[in-house]
């Protein structure tokens, strides 16, 4: 198992730009390691005492938000939804994440490396809607704070993907007070960006971060 890891990793390329067609991520169209992301996400949220109650809509192209995002602890947990889920999930994240040998890893799980605070923001925007375009489907995740750190409002970086994509946005959550993960009513974007933001952080206001200090 470790040799055919280490060889799949070896040969997984390194993009610095979203693919056109993200759907043929090797963890997710191997059976034998999607069964396993399946196990290992069942088995995790088991232990760990996490109880999925719902889950995302039957379409095939949808941006999905993960939050509250305030623990390095919330990225095995929303992975081990996936997992149990089975979803073909490609998300954008930190650049420094994918470096060196193990940095693989993310590109394998589905994930595309971003520079943050630079102009490629507005780049990766575009890259994103056309691979939406090009792409029969695409479920891109994206955590909308941004960082683990309290944030006084959210990055729009999603929200303009999925205006410009014409794709609805899925909001998934995490619940300390009640130990729920789950997922949200789609909303398509209209366009008023203030009104559509506050939906989404309005389903937000009642779920308890793991860090609450940090929300």
């Amino acid at each position: 198992m470790l040799n055919t890891l280490s060889s799949l990793l070896s040969e997984t390329p390194l993009p610095h730009t979203l693919p056109s067609d993200p759907s043929p991520n090797i963890i997710y169209n191997n059976r034998f390691f999607s069964g396993l992301l399946y196990t290992l996400g069942k088995g995790f949220l088991g232990i760990s005492g996490w109880k999925l109650v719902n889950t995302p809509p039957d379409i095939s192209k949808y941006v999905v938000i993960a939050a509250p995002h305030t623990s390095n602890w919330d990225f095995p947990i929303f992975m081990s939804v996936v997992g149990l889920l089975r979803l073909k999930i490609s998300f954008l994240g930190k650049h420094s994440l994918f470096e060196g040998f193990f940095g693989r890893i993310f590109f394998w799980l589905g994930g595309i490396p971003v520079e943050r605070g630079t102009e490629a923001a507005s780049a990766i925007v575009d890259q994103a809607v056309k691979a939406f375009h090009d792409s029969d489907h695409l479920i891109l995740g994206i955590a909308p704070e941004g960082t683990r750190t309290r944030v006084k409002k959210w990055k729009t970086g999603f929200y303009r993907i999925a205006l410009a994509a014409k794709v609805p946005i899925v909001p998934a959550y995490l619940d300390t007070a009640t130990k729920t993960l789950g997922f949200g009513p789609a909303l398509l974007p209209g366009g008023d960006m203030d009104a559509d933001l506050a939906t989404l952080q309005a389903f937000y206001s009642n779920k308890k971060a793991i860090n609450p200090d940090n929300h």
